[in-house]
């Protein structure tokens, strides 16, 4: 090789101990509680600046705004996300089973208090199809469209949509007061727990919900509110009193909106902006059914009236949250989660910070405000944050200018969405599904890469489907933590250590065995067994049998059989457990050749056992133990043990827990797995490297996976080509004998 792709270290070899000899340990000072503690307490002007500057995120942006370049592309995204905005709140809302100008109050109150409280400059608040659909399942549940509502006293003198504005608003005030709770608290982290395969999961069986939901619209059937799977089976059942007209405008709307997003996607760097196609199929279909009497000539359902104006606030009902309360909080966990990989993202690529507790804040504030005004719980869809950074925005100003879009269409130009109808609506909520549906395309390959993944991924999708959002969640979110301990707990132990595709060579008697994980109460006894397997033999079976050979050793000696000392005698079986004691025998003895009278022990090849401890994160006191245990019994059958890369927190543990002794010592640890090597060759010269016969046994082992690959694709193509000629002739044999047994009955009846 080049010399300048070669390096070369002269340096001593080092154990653990002889390297903190000579070289002095600095250690960090660490807070103590007590500072910690008086630090929180202490207010100073600096302090106060920093919460300030952190609970309103404005403060630091809004000095650093530069309103030549920025200010001309915010209004540009902004009033283009307001326009999706608009259309998006009327679609998403029938979702939530309410009347769809509530849509355009949740897409306006919430934008305005993450305005000044949010940290992310780029994505659009406002209605989620998913949390819309959670929101509409609660709804339909205290309200249903048949039959009488829930015994809850503030549905007292209230219409039906009224209650169901009710239940909506509470359950979403709810929401925010735990997303500001969990804010507050500093648990922003609880959203790591939640896996982008778990999310990807959860989603696709969303939009499976969702598009359940919408067909009813799409082909202008009246469908009792029924959710889940189930519901398909109601819609196929009435699919004969089908609209011609919605289906037939429904079906324009998705072609042509299906086809124009696919150009905006693939033109997206030549357009100037991506062509707002949804609003011009809303305008257009406005016009056509207006112009051609849509709902008197053919009976599709519109939009209807829609109240120009805001309606007065109105406060929360206390039973609605008893009864919200456990769908509300999946509601929060879910709204907050994709919201925040969302602004994740785009602060990635921007690069700002984003903060996982401020965000949750100020969604907390946000859903409190909004549901204080009569709308739902917000979060953010993937579709309008992406028209809102694609058109150029550059900062929450852009989402101020959308939400003012649509408080012009809900005070002003409301009313020219009265003759839109639903179906329209439907057919633009399914295209926007393409997205979260398309993510079935992911199972393939997380089966093939990772399939604890794709497992997580399938029991989420399924469990949310057929149990409902909620429970799918929490079913998805206990797999997924069943695998992280299987992860940890049943992990591969690598025995020896490879480079590329060749094997290291190991010197003869030494043993190389690493360990890819923590070591703790749950794994202990499988770390124990694998060590166990590598290694080839038991210690603890090694050190009883050679203590049996001594009994039997000292027995001979004792009868005259062999010249012998004065000796004890060994009469209890615990002691077989303890390290052999030669010391009062006339002789050495060497295990590994034979011995007199015909006493056998299993021979120990093995010499050296090396532990990488380089992925070891901790130890908790039952690994200690167990670990101790094991090197005991190691060191006792002569067994020298060496631990290499070992985390200077673990060796601190270890040393405050009392685990060295006489017989396990510090000295065991070095600093690399190079170290402990030269160490080992150092006291055992006469090791010869195994390479040529290593290398002998590793192409024989590749040949015969070759062969055996090959041979299993022979037998499946055999396989196959058996059952190609058994499956004929096994029909023709059931033509035979149902033949002869016709025959059979036919002659039964002429006689």
């Amino acid at each position: 090789m080049p010399r300048e792709q070669q390096y070369k270290v002269d340096r001593p070899l080092y154990s653990v101990d002889s390297f903190e000899e000579e070289h002095e340990k600095v250690y960090r000072q660490r807070k103590s509680l007590l500072d910690h503690v008086r630090q929180y307490f202490t207010c100073d002007a600096r302090r106060v600046k920093n919460t300030a500057l952190s609970l309103l995120p404005i403060i630091g942006w809004i000095r650093i705004y530069q309103i030549k370049e920025w200010l001309l592309s915010d209004i540009v995204s902004g009033v283009s996300t307001g326009l999706v905005a608009v259309l998006q709140g009327l679609a998403y809302c029938l979702l939530a089973s309410l009347p769809p100008w509530y849509g355009l109050f949740s897409a306006f109150f919430p934008v305005v208090a993450y305005f000044f409280l949010g940290t992310s400059r780029h994505i659009s608040v406002g209605p989620f199809p998913v949390l819309c659909l959670m929101i509409g399942s609660v709804v339909t549940r205290l309200v249903p469209d048949e039959g009488p509502p829930m015994n809850i006293t503030g549905f007292e003198g209230l219409s039906r949509d009224d209650q169901r504005v009710l239940v909506a608003s509470s359950a979403s005030f709810m929401v925010g007061l735990m997303q500001l709770g969990m804010g507050l608290l500093q648990v922003g982290f609880v959203v790591r727990y939640l896996s982008d395969t778990l999310v990807s999961g959860f989603t696709t069986a969303a939009a499976v919900h969702i598009l359940v939901s919408q067909l009813k619209f799409v082909l202008g059937l009246v469908v009792p509110g029924i959710s889940g799977p189930l519901a398909l089976v109601y819609i196929f059942v009435q699919i004969t009193s089908t609209n011609i007209c919605d289906l037939v405008t429904s079906l324009i709307i998705m072609v042509a909106v299906f086809v124009v997003k696919e150009i905006n996607d693939r033109y997206k760097a030549k357009l100037p902006v991506p062509i707002p196609i949804e609003v011009i199929m809303t305008v257009v279909a406005c016009g056509v059914s207006y112009g051609f009497d849509f709902k008197t000539r053919f009976k599709v359902d519109v939009v209807g009236h829609i109240p120009q104006g805001y309606e007065t606030p109105m406060a929360p009902d206390i039973d609605i949250f008893q009864e919200t309360a456990m769908e509300a909080f999946p509601m929060a966990i879910v709204g907050f989660a994709v919201a925040f990989s969302v602004a994740k993202v785009y602060s990635v690529k921007h690069d700002y910070t984003i903060d996982g507790n401020q965000e949750l804040i100020a969604f907390g504030v946000s859903n409190i405000f909004g549901a204080s005004f009569k709308s739902f719980a917000a979060s953010t869809a993937l579709s309008r944050s992406a028209v809102q950074e694609s058109t150029g925005g550059k900062t929450q100003v852009a989402g101020l200018l959308s939400a003012i879009i649509v408080m012009i269409v809900t005070l002003a130009i409301g009313f020219l969405l009265e003759p839109l109808p639903r179906s329209v609506l439907g057919a633009v909520v399914l295209v926007n599904l393409k997205g979260m549906l398309m993510q079935v395309t992911e199972v393939p390959y997380l089966w093939r890469r990772d399939k604890p993944d794709c497992v997580v991924w399938l029991v989420t999708c399924i469990a949310s489907i057929f149990l409902g959002l909620d429970l799918g969640l929490a079913v998805g979110l206990g797999i997924e933590l069943i695998t992280v301990v299987f992860r940890a707990q049943l992990y591969v132990l690598c025995v020896t250590l490879s480079n590329n595709d060749s094997v290291i060579n190991e010197p003869e008697g030494v043993k190389i065995f690493r360990i890819p994980s923590p070591i703790f109460f749950a794994n202990i006894e499988f770390f124990k067994t694998k060590l166990t397997e590598a290694i080839g033999f038991s210690p603890l079976r090694i050190l009883r049998k050679r203590n049996k050979a001594l009994r039997s050793i000292r027995k001979l000696l004792k009868n005259g059989d062999m010249e012998w000392t004065t000796v004890s005698f060994w009469d209890n079986k615990e002691d077989l457990d303890l390290p052999v004691n030669l010391k009062d025998l006339p002789i050495k003895i060497d295990w590994n050749r034979e011995l007199p009278a015909n006493i056998s022990v299993p021979r120990v090849e093995l010499h050296s056992l090396v532990l990488d401890f380089a992925a070891v994160s901790f130890l908790d006191i039952s690994a200690l133990k167990g670990l101790k245990t094991m090197l005991k019994e190691l060191v006792r059958v002569d067994v020298e043990v060496y631990i290499v890369a070992c985390d200077t927190y673990i060796l601190e543990k270890l040393h405050a827990c009392s685990f060295f002794d006489d017989e396990v010592r510090p000295s065991i640890f070095y600093l690399t797995l190079h170290d402990a090597m030269l160490a080992i060759l150092e006291k055992h010269p006469e090791a010869s490297e195994k390479s040529s016969h290593l290398e002998k046994v590793s192409n024989a082992f590749k040949l015969r996976c070759k062969i055996e690959e090959k041979t299993k694709k022979i037998q499946i193509f055999t396989h196959i080509l058996l059952l190609f000629y058994i499956f004929p002739l096994f029909l023709f044999f059931l033509n035979y004998v149902s033949e002869i047994v016709a025959s059979h009955i036919y002659k039964k009846r002429r006689y």
